[in-house]
């Protein structure tokens, strides 16, 4: 069972691989923060926000949870328009929900 609540249907190919992988990501926490935030945006974002968010998700899910979370700073590199909108996406002021 991924969470997600999305169906794939309608999507194009790519957009199809990166719910998936959003939802498939190692720890059920990343799961939960990308695989919401796919869920909610995947059809919207442009093939170069794409680009971002597919780098985004190949990032190891220790760093890029200590990044969301403000544990350690963002790198430069990654600290894009996208990855600002997965994490104003979820607010931390309450739990994550499935």
């Amino acid at each position: 069972m991924t969470g997600s609540q999305r169906s794939s249907a309608g999507l194009d190919a790519r957009r199809r691989r990166i719910l998936f992988r959003s939802w498939h990501r190692g720890i059920r926490e990343m799961d939960l923060i990308m695989g919401q935030f796919a869920d909610a945006h995947i059809g919207e974002l442009t093939d170069a926000e794409l680009d971002v968010y597919e780098q985004l998700i190949e990032v190891p899910d220790r760093d890029l949870f200590t990044w969301l979370t403000d544990a350690v700073p963002t790198p430069e590199n990654y600290d894009t328009p996208v990855f600002r909108k997965v994490k104003a996406f979820h607010t931390h002021m309450a739990p994550i929900h499935v």
